[in-house]
């Protein structure tokens, strides 16, 4: 799974978007648009191998006002299709340079 398959998803509306991940970005005061934008021109931090029914990965990225987010995506190499599976706005105190786990 790259970046680039789930941008190319996003791209040609081969994505689906949990009810979990839709509650997460209203809470988080987040649009769906403003995530996909922060996906486009984001970068995968972590990636998830053995998550079923698909792999996943993290994404970093940031709204089109700079503010950084994570997003969890599945990717399906067999239809080329992408899942949103959650959203959220940052906490400072579980991230440094909003990459990297806070031990």
């Amino acid at each position: 799974m790259t970046i680039d398959e789930i941008v190319s998803a996003i791209r040609n509306n081969r994505i689906r978007i949990t009810h979990h991940a839709d509650e997460e970005a209203h809470s988080d005061n987040l649009t769906i648009n403003e995530t996909l934008a922060s996906v486009i021109n984001g970068e995968i931090i972590e990636v998830y191998p053995k998550d079923m029914p698909y792999p996943s990965c993290l994404i970093y990225g940031e709204t089109n006002k700079g503010e950084p987010i994570h997003s969890v995506w599945a990717f399906n190499e067999e239809n080329l299709w992408a899942v949103m599976i959650t959203v959220y706005r940052l906490d400072s105190k579980r991230w440094i340079n909003w990459k990297t786990r806070r031990k």
